[in-house]
């Protein structure tokens, strides 16, 4: 970063400062990222320190690292070993000679048999010590915001949920962005009369993208769909390769079209209407309703998946980036520097890259801060009407989902509401800060 751009960031950042509310919003965002990458370790049911037969044990952090960490222990009476897997033993049943809890003793999908069907705050609530007996539960071991209808902790759910929020917020938005920022750069820039390619070139481009889709996609559909219920890295790799094989079969044709150069008709020049093609395809996509693409493409999988409910998402909000992106492309692109760089013989890459893309990110950011808050409400939605993540996966619109079961578990309202409202409220107020901070006539 040269001295000019260190200038430029720095003063909007001042800028941004200037807006208490968004300065506020960004300090909340920070804290939920931190409650998010420590959630397992702020709510989990296995201790964070513990001793049982002489020996120090620390489940929470060992397992923050490997889920199905073992270990063992002898015996004092019959001498014989004793195996722990972490996940799957229930330390409260142990006569743990000394104990550290989590702030919050409780893992988010796990069910307390005391603490069904909804255990209001504030309650006398009880659970079996390691010597079988039912007792009321200490402080420390109280479900503090209530429980759901099958005995899970809400704060528990709340915390975990946070995880869930903000994956589905930034990471629909970055996949948004990389689509976006692709489709309206290229329709920007190079518009309908811009980029010129041979005929034949073009011609023989169709039946090679056809054959790419048909290949890459059709035929190893349920290659894909196997892949993204597996894992999601795993379905990422396949679909780059499903990419791949529909580059090269374009690729392939493109090359092809050389043997049909000898023809004059094929040898000519066309402009390709790139900014045409783009536009229509993202009026398709604003043309679908979302929920009816959502459930649609839903269908498609047998497993529910948390990639899956992001990639959707992201897809549906690419085409609001992608018309950002190319009214900056068209603005900037008419500008004097640029028409500059052009008369000194500077490649369309480089002018893209070094001279457009930079200045026209500043609203493509401001959308995505709003974006994200849009995101968080939609797999809410979704949760709640039971066709988003996995029904195992605790989140913040599957929790307000119990509500509906029983009216009087306010607290199935008022909590899983007020974070929603709070992270999309965060999410809006630094949309706008960034807004007036990136706005010219709000510096003067």
């Amino acid at each position: 970063m040269n001295n000019g751009e260190y200038r430029y960031t720095r003063y909007i950042w001042m800028q941004f400062k200037k807006n208490k509310p968004a300065l506020i919003s960004l300090y909340v965002f920070i804290f939920l990222v931190i409650i998010s990458l420590l959630s397992d370790l702020i709510a989990n049911r296995q201790p964070l320190y513990a001793k049982y037969r002489g020996r120090n044990f620390f489940p929470a952090f060992e397992t923050f690292f490997r889920k199905t960490m073992t270990d063992s222990t002898i015996n004092p009476i019959n001498h014989k070993y004793e195996k722990l897997q972490y996940d799957i033993t229930d330390w409260r049943a142990l006569p743990l000679e000394h104990v550290i809890w989590a702030p919050i003793p409780y893992s988010a999908s796990e069910t307390d048999k005391f603490g069904m069907d909804y255990v209001s705050p504030g309650t006398a609530q009880q659970y079996m010590d390691a010597k079988g007996n039912i007792v009321l539960s200490p402080y420390i071991l109280k479900h503090h915001l209530g429980t759901n209808r099958i005995g899970q902790d809400v704060t528990s759910g709340l915390i975990h949920g946070t995880l869930i929020a903000l994956k589905v917020g930034l990471f629909s938005m970055a996949i948004a962005a990389f689509l976006g920022i692709i489709l309206g750069g290229v329709s920007g820039f190079f518009g309908d009369y811009r980029l010129k390619i041979s005929r034949g070139a073009f011609i023989m481009a169709i039946p090679g993208l056809f054959f790419g889709i048909f290949y890459g996609f059709i035929v190893r559909y349920d290659v894909l769909k196997n892949a993204f219920e597996t894992n999601v890295f795993i379905g990422t790799v396949q679909l780059i390769l499903s990419l791949a094989i529909a580059t090269f079969f374009v690729s392939l044709f493109v090359y092809l079209w050389r043997i049909l150069k000898k023809i004059k008709f094929f040898s000519g020049k066309i402009f390709v209407p790139m900014d045409i093609i783009i536009l229509k395809l993202i009026e398709i996509f604003d043309s679908i309703p979302p929920l009816l693409f959502i459930i649609t493409f839903s269908a498609l999988f047998v497993n529910k998946s948390l990639a899956l409910v992001i990639i959707i998402i992201g897809v549906l909000f690419a085409p609001q980036i992608a018309r950002l992106t190319r009214t900056e492309f068209i603005r900037i692109r008419m500008l004097d520097y640029i028409q500059s760089a052009r008369a000194l013989g500077i490649g369309n890459m480089r002018i893209i890259f070094r001279h457009i893309l930079p200045n026209a990110l500043a609203p493509v950011f401001v959308a995505l801060a709003f974006g994200a808050a849009t995101a968080i409400i939609a797999e809410s939605g979704l949760s709640f009407l039971g066709i988003g993540v996995p029904a195992d996966t605790v989140t913040w619109g599957s929790l307000l989902s119990y509500s509906r079961d029983n009216f009087n578990a306010w607290w199935m309202v008022v909590f899983p509401g007020m974070a929603i409202f709070i992270t999309v409220t965060m999410f809006n107020l630094i949309g706008e800060g960034l807004r007036e901070a990136l706005n010219p006539r709000s510096k003067f």
